[in-house]
C-alpha cells in the first residue's frame, strides 16, 4: 500500500481474493483426508491421478465458506484502509464477554452464525489499517504482503529442509541477500534466518556472542565460563533484559550505558564502561547497539561503537528490528553509517514496512556460523545422504524444529513494489514525521520531547489550565496524568490510539508518543492529530 497507489492496491486485492476463489485441484483421493467422497479417480496414460469431475460429490461447502470469509476479510480491510469504522469499539472485559459469543460447543456452530462471530470479532478488534492507529511499532499490513502472507497459509508447510520449502528455501536466500547488501556486507559474508520476532532474534545475537569467544559452552554450559557481562543503552529493548536471564548470564551482567539527551549511546560512557567491569573481574562479552529506539527512534553511532568492540574483541550486536528499514532510504539510511562493521543484526520488515507480522529477520556476518551455534545433528530430519545439496537444509540453523514461512509475505511486497517503492514508503514515514513535529512546535500547547531522528514523534500536551505556570515538581506530577487521560478518552471516542510512556532515564514523566509508518497518511491526517488531541484535552 504506497500514497496513490490506488490501482496498486486494487490488484493487491484482486490477488488476495483470487487466492482462495478457486476449485482446489484434485490431487489426491479425499477420503485420505478425512472427507469421504464418491467422486471416482481414475489414471491416465502418464501413471498420474486423474479425476472424474462429472461424478465429484464433494461437499463444497468448506469452500464456500473460505470465499465468503475471503470476501469479508477484503471489504472489511478497505473501510479500516479508508477510516469507515472506529479505530477501536473498546469494552472492558466483562461487558466484552457478554458482546461477543466465544464459546465452543459440543456438536459445532451453523455457518451463519460463524459469520456472525466473525464479523463481531472484526468489530472488536483494533483496525490497525485505520489511519488513526498510531500505537504501536507496526501497523496494518501491506495489502501484497497480505496476500503472500494468506498463500503460506493455505500451503501450511514448514522451513527446516529444502524438500519441504524448496522456492521459499531460495527466496530466503535471495532476500537475505539483498537485505545484507544493503547492510554493507561483501558477498562473501553473512547469512540469515527468519525468527519468532525481535526479542528472540535479540537472544541469538546474545548466543552468538558467547559462542563466538567460547563455543566449548555449547556442550559445556555456563559453569565452564567466566563470569559475562553485555552492555546496552539505557534505552534499549526490555528484551536484552529478559535475554540476559533466559541464556544464563543474569540480568546484573547487562550493563546500561547512559545516553545523550537525544537518547543514543554515549561512546565515552561505554567506554568506561567496559573498563569499570574489567576492572571488577567481569569479562566483557558484547555490546548492543540499538538503531531506532523503542520510544524516541534513537540511532546509537555505530561507527564509534565499532572501533570500541574492535580494541577490546567484543562481539558488536546492533537492534534495528524498529530502525533497520531505514537501510531502503538512500535519502535517510546514513543514520547508520557502521552497520557494515557488525557481527550481527535483527531488522523486523513487520514494522515500518507494513509486512504481516512476524517477520523479524536475524543476521550475522559471518557464514556458517548459526549451525555451528544451533545444530543438534538431527539424522532422522537433516539426513546428510538425500538426494539433494543438503547444504539448502535451514533447519539446524536455528533454535526452532518446525519453522513458519515468513520470506512469501516480505518477498511478494518487497517485488510488488520493488526498490524504489520500498524507498517511498520508508521516505514518506519520514516526511509526514517531520511534517508532525513541525506542526507541534508551531502549536499553542503542544512540546516537542526529542527532534525526531526516526519516525517516533513525543511531545507533551499542556492543557489551557496548566499553561503559563512555574515548572515545579507538583506541575510536573500533573502533566504526566494528560497522556493517560487523552489516550482514554480518545480510546472511548474510538478516534484515534495512540501511545504515551515516560522515559526514567531522562526523568521524563508521561508523554505522548506518535509513531509513523502507515504509507497512505497525508498532512491533514497530521493536522487532524493535533486538533484532536486538542478537542480532548482543553478541559483537564
Amino acid at each position: 500500500m504506497m500514497t496513490g497507489g490506488g490501482s496498486g492496491r486494487r490488484l493487491a486485492f484482486t490477488l488476495f481474493q483470487s487466492l482462495v476463489a478457486k476449485d482446489p485441484p484434485c490431487v489426491v483421493p479425499p477420503i485420505w483426508c478425512g472427507r469421504p467422497s464418491s467422486r471416482t479417480y481414475t489414471m491416465d496414460s502418464t501413471g498420474k491421478n486423474g479425476c472424474d469431475h462429472t461424478t465429484n460429490s464433494i461437499d463444497a461447502q468448506p469452500y464456500a465458506f473460505l470465499e465468503r470469509v475471503s470476501k469479508f476479510m477484503v471489504d472489511e480491510l478497505k473501510k479500516s484502509t479508508t477510516g469507515e469504522q472506529k479505530v477501536i469499539d473498546f469494552y472492558q472485559p466483562d461487558e466484552l464477554r457478554e458482546k461477543i459469543d466465544l464459546k465452543i460447543t459440543q456438536k459445532g456452530d451453523s455457518e451463519e452464525h460463524l459469520m456472525k462471530t466473525l464479523k463481531d470479532v472484526v468489530k472488536y478488534s483494533v483496525k490497525t489499517s485505520h489511519p488513526y492507529f498510531f500505537n504501536q511499532l507496526f501497523v496494518g499490513p501491506d495489502e501484497y504482503a497480505l496476500a503472500g502472507a494468506c498463500l503460506t497459509e493455505t500451503l501450511n508447510s514448514s522451513q527446516y529442509t529444502y524438500e519441504m520449502g524448496p522456492v521459499f528455501t531460495l527466496m530466503e536466500k535471495l532476500v537475505f541477500r539483498k537485505m545484507m547488501d544493503l547492510a554493507g556486507w561483501s558477498q562473501s559474508e553473512g547469512e540469515g534466518i527468519f525468527c519468532p520476532g525481535g526479542s528472540i532474534s535479540n537472544m541469538y545475537g546474545l548466543n552468538l556472542a558467547r559462542f563466538n569467544q567460547f563455543p566449548e559452552a555449547k556442550e559445556q554450559g555456563m559453569q565452564s565460563l567466566p563470569q559475562m557481562c553485555v552492555f546496552s543503552s539505557t534505552h534499549c529493548h526490555y528484551s536484552l533484559k529478559k535475554g540476559a536471564a533466559f541464556l544464563g548470564f543474569g540480568t546484573k551482567n547487562l550493563i546500561p550505558v547512559n545516553c545523550d539527551e537525544g537518547g543514543k549511546m554515549c561512546p565515552r560512557a561505554l567506554e568506561a564502561a567496559i573498563q569499570k567491569a574489567k576492572d571488577e573481574g567481569l569479562h566483557p562479552l558484547m555490546v548492543n547497539a540499538t538503531a531506532g529506539t523503542t520510544v524516541v527512534g534513537a540511532y546509537d553511532p555505530l561507527n564509534a561503537i565499532a572501533d570500541i568492540c574492535k580494541k577490546h574483541k567484543l562481539w558488536m550486536h546492533v537492534d534495528a528490528a524498529w530502525g533497520g528499514s531505514v537501510l531502503m532510504s538512500s535519502k535517510h539510511r546514513r543514520v547508520m553509517e557502521g552497520i557494515e562493521r557488525a557481527d550481527s543484526m535483527v531488522w523486523n520488515p513487520h514494522k515500518m514496512l507494513g509486512i504481516p507480522q512476524q517477520c523479524s529477520a536475524f543476521l550475522t556476518r559471518h557464514q556458517g556460523l548459526l549451525k555451528q551455534v544451533f545444530s543438534a545433528d538431527a539424522r532422522y530430519l537433516f539426513q546428510q545422504d538425500k538426494f539433494y545439496d543438503v547444504s539448502y537444509d535451514t533447519g539446524d540453523a536455528s533454535i526452532q524444529c518446525a519453522r513458519k514461512i515468513d520470506v512469501l509475505k516480505f518477498w511478494l511486497s518487497w517485488k510488488a513494489h520493488g526498490d524504489v517503492g520500498m524507498q517511498r514508503r520508508v521516505d514518506h514515514a519520514f516526511d509526514m514525521a517531520q511534517y508532525l513535529a513541525t506542526k507541534v512546535k508551531e502549536t499553542e500547547g503542544f512540546r516537542l520531547v526529542f527532534e525526531p531522528t526516526c519516525t517516533n514523534v513525543c511531545f507533551y500536551y499542556i492543557p489551557p489550565s496548566m499553561r503559563g505556570q512555574e515548572k515545579t515538581e507538583e506541575w510536573w506530577q500533573k502533566i504526566g496524568k494528560v497522556g493517560p487521560a487523552i489516550k482514554e478518552r480518545m480510546i472511548r471516542k474510538g478516534s484515534m490510539m495512540i501511545g504515551y510512556q515516560p522515559l526514567e532515564p531522562c526523568g521524563l514523566v508521561n508523554f505522548i508518543r506518535m509513531v509513523i509508518h502507515n504509507p497512505a497518511l497525508t498532512e491533514e491526517n497530521m493536522d487532524f492529530v493535533v486538533e484532536e488531541i486538542d478537542r480532548l484535552g482543553r478541559d483537564l
